[in-house]
């Protein structure tokens, strides 16, 4: 069987990894931990074997979140990238944070005792594409505009260097 590279980072693009296995056990974490890691709702995860993992890019913080995990982060933007028990056995990527996140559907959700009480809600909530109308704080069409070509956000897949000069 032939082996497939995966690689993602962070979004000021200081740190980046390369995963030698497709990431599986995708899933949703709503514990309270997750949620103040990702400073959201919850955190999405999928993991490989830690010989499988690769930072390629940059050095990432930890943080040692409890005596059993540490979750690693960029010390320059602050995306939430890494999940590790201390026993070593898997690594958790954030999605989010894989450059091919789509491709990766979480397939169970867990610490549902934190999830929000209202989240089921989101499917019902009114949508608008980004660009477009006025979500009242003045994003028009012109402002996001400016906001694409002044973009410092790493693009989704590896660069040799960057920031780019």
């Amino acid at each position: 069987m032939e082996s497939e590279t995966w690689t993602g980072g962070c979004q000021c693009g200081a740190v980046r990894y390369a995963l030698l296995e497709k990431p599986e056990n995708a899933c949703i974490c709503h514990c309270r931990m997750c949620q103040k890691q990702f400073g959201s709702f919850f955190g999405a995860f999928a993991d490989v074997h830690p010989d499988n993992f690769r930072i390629t890019r940059g050095a990432p913080g930890w943080f040692q979140s409890s005596d059993e995990a540490m979750r690693g982060f960029c010390r320059d933007c602050g995306t939430p990238l890494f999940y590790s028990f201390m026993t070593g056995h898997r690594i958790g990527v954030s999605i989010g944070s894989l450059d091919r996140h789509s491709e990766v559907r979480p397939q169970a959700q867990f610490g549902i005792e934190a999830r929000e009480p209202w989240f089921s809600d989101l499917p019902f909530l009114p949508e608008t594409v980004t660009g477009e109308g006025d979500n009242g704080v003045g994003d028009t069409p012109e402002r996001f505009e400016k906001i694409r070509l002044s973009s410092r956000q790493h693009p989704d897949h590896d660069t040799a260097e960057w920031p780019t000069r």
